[in-house]
């Protein structure tokens, strides 16, 4: 089974789901998405696999959000991908992916629906 871990190693939630995969005793790939951003296409999928809007995907409390009057109602969803891609801070944390689907690990319980 291949899985991914979009990862932050400064998020206690991303650390926990991490220590959750290596207790597992599985194979995973590791993404720091703050230094390797997904590109416009990934989070696109990301999003549709995810089924959620781009908006719920949105680190609400981060500074940028705010900055960026990301919660100006009438943006986009192209707008908000746009800002989450320039921005990776701004995207939720953290993402896992597995042959049986994707998933929020927040709590990092989440993720074991799909392993």
């Amino acid at each position: 089974m291949s899985i991914i871990i979009y990862h932050n190693p400064n998020c206690s939630k991303s650390r926990t789901t991490l220590a959750i995969l290596e207790q597992k005793n599985v194979d995973f790939k590791i993404i720091k998405y703050l230094e390797n951003p997904p590109t416009r296409n990934e989070l696109k999928q990301l999003l549709i696999d995810l089924n959620l809007e781009a908006r719920l995907l949105i680190r609400k409390d981060e500074l940028e959000y705010k900055e960026k009057s990301l919660d100006d109602k009438d943006l986009t969803e192209d707008q908000l991908i746009s800002a989450m891609v320039k921005t990776p801070k701004l995207i939720e944390r953290p993402i896992v992916r597995t042959s049986k689907g994707v998933v929020i690990g927040r709590p990092p319980e989440n993720i074991l629906s799909i392993l």
